[in-house]
C-alpha cells in the first residue's frame, strides 16, 4: 500500500497548512498561535474533543472510531528555534530571529493531515489521541505533558512519533527497536581564582589555566574511565574567561554536553568530573563549583510496537525504503518521557538531499507530508482494525 489516496488528494492544502506554520514559528511553550491554528484546522475536521492549555500551549484532541477498543497516541512537536532564517523560500520565517529549522511545522503537518483522514474514515475502533507538544527544543515540554497527566487522564496505552531526517532517501523510514537517541546532560564549571595585573601573574590567582587543564581533563573520561564499545560523548561546547589583555580575570567558565544510553555510565561521568575537579581546586589554588544537570532520558522503543510500526512502513513506503535497524544517534528528544511511560516506537522519516537540522538553510521538504500523515493514518487502521 503506497501512500493513501485520500491524503494525496489533500497534499496541496497539506502544503498550505505547513508553509504557513513556516512562517510564522514560535519558541519553546509560547506555542499559542500554532495551537490555535492547529485547533482551528481540528475543528474544521469535526473534531470536538480537543483539551488545550496542556503544558501551556499544548493539547491533545480525541477521535473516536467504530466502537470499543484501545487508545493509541500519536506526537507532533510543534515549537521553531531561535535561528535567523536564510533559506530564501517564499515562505520564509516573518518572525525575525526565529525559524523552524528542525522540521515541527512538518511533524504538525503530517499529524493534522492523519487527522482528517481519521476523521473523515474512522476506519478503525478505539480512541485516537493526537498529542500536540511544545517546547521540544528547550524546557522538556513532553515531560510536563506526562507530568500533567495525559497519558493516564486520556487512557493512552501506546505512542508513536516520526521526525524528519534531511540528507537520508526521500521517503524512507527508519527505527530501530531498543534505544534509537541518547540521553542528553549539560555540565557547568564556575572556576574563581584572584584577579591581577597580567604584568604580575604572581600576585594572583589565574583561574584560566585551570580551566584549559579540567578541559583537557574531561577527555580523558572516554578515553581511559570507560569501556569504549559503550557510546558515550563528552563535549566541552564553551569556555568563557577575561575581558582585555592586560588584566587576569577573577573567575572563568567551561560548560558542555553529555550524551549516554546508560544509567551507569552518566553515574561515571558524573562523579569523574566532580573528582576531576576537586582535583584541580587543589592544585591550581581556586574555587571550583562543578554543576551535573539530568536532562532528556535515552529515547527507548519497544520492541513489539517497532516491529509493528516497521511492518506499516513497509505498506507505504516498500521494502526498499524501510530500515528496521538504524544505528542510534547521540542527539536527544524529549519523546522520551513518554516512552518511559508507555510502549511505543520514534521513527525517523527521510526527506532527501538539503540543509541539516539546526542550520538556517533547513526547510521541511512538503513532498514527504503525505508519506508520514499516510504512516500515521494506516498504523491506526492496522493497530485498531475493524471487525470483519
Amino acid at each position: 500500500m503506497p501512500v493513501v489516496n485520500r491524503i494525496a488528494e489533500f497534499a496541496e492544502e497539506m502544503k498550505g497548512w505547513r508553509r504557513h506554520l513556516h512562517q510564522n514559528p514560535e519558541l519553546g511553550f509560547e506555542c499559542h498561535e500554532t495551537a490555535a491554528f492547529v485547533v482551528a484546522r481540528l475543528q474544521e475536521f469535526g473534531i470536538t474533543e480537543i483539551h488545550d492549555g496542556i503544558a501551556q500551549s499544548g493539547l491533545v484532541a480525541l477521535i473516536r472510531g467504530r466502537g470499543a477498543g484501545p487508545v493509541i497516541g500519536l506526537r507532533a512537536d510543534m515549537d521553531a528555534l531561535p535561528i535567523e532564517e536564510a533559506t530564501g523560500a517564499d515562505h520564509t520565517s516573518l518572525v525575525p530571529g526565529k525559524m523552524h529549522a528542525c522540521g515541527h511545522d512538518g511533524h504538525t503537518t503530517m499529524l493534522l493531515g492523519a487527522a482528517r483522514y481519521l476523521a473523515e474514515t474512522r476506519n478503525f475502533t478505539g480512541t485516537v489521541a493526537l498529542i500536540f507538544q511544545p517546547a521540544e527544543e528547550n524546557g522538556g515540554g513532553g515531560e510536563l505533558m506526562v507530568q500533567e497527566g495525559i497519558l493516564e487522564r486520556f487512557g493512552i496505552e501506546t505512542v508513536y512519533a516520526l521526525h524528519t531526517e534531511p540528507n537520508a532517501s526521500l521517503g524512507q523510514l527508519s527505527t530501530t527497536p531498543g534505544p534509537i537517541m541518547a540521553a542528553v546532560d549539560t555540565f557547568e564549571i564556575h572556576i574563581t581564582g584572584q584577579g591581577g595585573h597580567g604584568a604580575m601573574p604572581h600576585l594572583a590567582v589565574d583561574a584560566i589555566p585551570a580551566a584549559v587543564s579540567i578541559t583537557q581533563a574531561f577527555q580523558t573520561i572516554v578515553s581511559r574511565n570507560h569501556n569504549s564499545v559503550e557510546d558515550l560523548v563528552v563535549s566541552v561546547t564553551q569556555i568563557h574567561a577575561g575581558t582585555i589583555d592586560n588584566v587576569i580575570n577573577d573567575d572563568a567558565f567551561v560548560g558542555g554536553t553529555v550524551r549516554t544510553f546508560e544509567g551507569l555510565v552518566q553515574d561515571m561521568v558524573e562523579r569523574r568530573m566532580s573528582e576531576i575537579c576537586a582535583g584541580h581546586a587543589a592544585s591550581f589554588g581556586v574555587d571550583v563549583r562543578c554543576i551535573y544537570t539530568r536532562g532528556y532520558p535515552a529515547t527507548i522503543n519497544s520492541a513489539p510496537e517497532t516491529a509493528f510500526a516497521t511492518d506499516v512502513a513497509r505498506e507505504i513506503c516498500g521494502d526498499a525504503l524501510t530500515a528496521a535497524s538504524r544505528t542510534r544517534e547521540m542527539g536527544a528528544e524529549d519523546f522520551s518521557y513518554l516512552l518511559q511511560k508507555r510502549p511505543g516506537c520514534y521513527l525517523f522519516l527521510g526527506q532527501g538531499d538539503g540543509a541539516g537540522w539546526h542550520n538556517a538553510a533547513f526547510d521541511f521538504n512538503d513532498d514527504v507530508a503525505q508519506v508520514g500523515a499516510s504512516f500515521f493514518a494506516r498504523l491506526v487502521e492496522r493497530a485498531q482494525p475493524m471487525e470483519t
